[in-house]
């Protein structure tokens, strides 16, 4: 009876120590059946790296021998076997130098934001914009001189900016010497009216030579012909001759006033046809292969908005400027209503359509200045540089000449980190050792594996050893020398 009371009562203790031992079992039988793959990924594969020198590398903590910093750690990358996905390209470009493919993990590419695109062949339009300045046409200007000496007698005209027509008058000018003239021309007059009545042909015919002569020098004076009619009508010279608007439009310099004296050298007033006018735009030098004579282009001016005009260029100048660095180009625009003012800054436009091209996003090219780089997506998180030749651009859109093809998939967006990537790459493969050098068997105590131990300087062979010098400081005043 007691065996059995004792039994009962130890039965709870024997059942946990049975099933401690079951569970023991089934963790080391667990254990040694396990994976190795699980196993490597249960361990932390890192690894520390110089940040001064990324070619050194140690397995454990510690300072770099090169440069003394600490060293920092970084996960191991891990090697995947996968190659490039198959039909992505097809073969491999060249090598750019100073930069390598790289392969980021899904993780990595959704952090820096990567997006890719393809290399499409379609029409491309480049649109140049730029400002220039109204002018007045130069062929439809007018300038009004006399070709005798005089007075101004009076002044049709009283301030610039008048508009006028052709044919009205402007002002009247007294010359001595042109009513000298009209007193000449109708002396011929007479004689010519008494000599045709002549029996001698040789003397009609002098009378009216001479009255061709006086006619023909009145001519020559711009006197026009309603003029002479008036002088010969009136039997007696005008002291004053009118001069009158050679073209429409308006009065842009008005130089004289009333009673001024002026002569051939001395400009009266510039009229100015607004019916058509110049604008001189100013075009960047990147554009100029693009800006053609007989080009259509449209016009804009901030007094109109919504509104705006069609012009053509019908002269592009020799020269760049110095200066601004621009070639200038002249546009010819029809005014109708005068709306457009010599003097007015305006916008213009011209599309210039390039036909189909191998095109890439503006933002896929890298431009480090001497070169221009495109990362290509391999397939399987592989990114490989290649270097193109670019063309013209768009807002949105490049030209690629040379090193890409049409339906090649590329990087849009994120490459700027892939190419620091890239790049660092290619500077940790040129900084590992050649494979066959020969490395030094011997390492100095302490040094880091994978450091390079510190070399001795070699001695002659049978030199004796150097024997330590000792060096002494002279005693100062109160104090036993050292």
């Amino acid at each position: 009876m007691t065996m059995l009371r004792l039994m009962k009562r130890r039965w709870p203790l024997v059942l946990v120590m049975v099933l401690a031992l079951g569970a023991g079992g089934l963790y080391i039988a667990c254990g040694r059946h396990m994976p190795p793959a699980s196993k490597q990924a249960s361990k932390a594969k890192v690894i520390y790296r110089c940040p001064m020198h990324p070619g050194y590398t140690s397995e454990k903590p510690g300072d770099c021998p090169i440069c003394g910093m600490k060293l920092v750690p970084v996960r191991k990358e891990q090697q995947v076997a996968h190659a490039p996905a198959a039909g992505t390209v097809a073969e491999a470009g060249p090598m750019v130098a100073g930069q390598a493919a790289v392969q980021l993990s899904p993780e990595k590419q959704q952090l820096i934001g990567v997006r890719t695109g393809v290399v499409e062949r379609a029409p491309l339009t480049k649109v140049i914009r730029t400002v220039g300045q109204i002018t007045a046409d130069e062929t439809r200007i007018s300038r009004v001189y006399t070709k005798v000496e005089g007075w101004v007698d009076k002044l049709y005209v009283n301030f610039t900016g008048d508009q006028v027509r052709k044919g009205q008058p402007l002002l009247s000018i007294y010359s001595p010497e042109l009513v000298a003239t009209q007193e000449e021309y109708l002396l011929a007059l007479r004689a010519q009216k008494r000599l045709q009545e002549s029996p001698f042909e040789e003397v009609a015919e002098g009378g009216r030579s001479l009255l061709a002569a006086s006619r023909r020098r009145l001519e020559l004076w711009d006197v026009p012909e309603s003029e002479i009619r008036r002088i010969e009508k009136a039997g007696q010279p005008i002291k004053t001759i009118t001069l009158y608007a050679p073209t429409s439009g308006f009065v842009m310099e008005k130089s004289v006033l009333e009673g001024q004296k002026v002569d051939s050298a001395t400009p009266l007033m510039m009229v100015a046809d607004l019916g058509s006018v110049w604008m001189q735009a100013e075009f960047y030098e990147a554009d100029v292969p693009l800006v053609h004579v007989g080009e259509r282009a449209k016009v804009t001016v901030n007094s109109y908005p919504g509104k705006s005009w069609s012009g053509t260029i019908d002269y592009v100048y020799p020269a760049v400027d110095p200066q601004t660095r621009t070639l200038r180009g002249r546009l010819r625009i029809a005014n109708p209503g005068m709306v457009l003012r010599p003097g007015m800054y305006a916008n213009v436009m011209i599309e210039n359509r390039l036909g189909y091209q191998v095109t890439v996003p503006r933002e896929a090219v890298l431009n480090s200045g001497e070169r221009k780089i495109v990362f290509l997506d391999r397939g399987n998180g592989y990114f490989e540089p290649r270097e193109v030749v670019t063309g013209q651009a768009t807002d949105d859109r490049i030209e690629i000449k040379s090193g890409l093809e049409a339906g090649e998939r590329i990087v849009t967006s994120g490459n700027f980190l892939i190419d620091s990537e890239s790049r660092l790459k290619s500077a940790i493969q040129g900084m590992e050792p050649m494979p066959g050098m020969a490395m030094g068997k011997a390492k100095a105590a302490g040094t880091p594996p994978g450091a390079t131990a510190p070399r001795e300087r070699a001695k002659p062979a049978g030199a004796a050893p150097k024997a330590a010098e000792k060096k002494s400081m002279p005693g100062m005043p109160g104090m036993p020398g050292m």
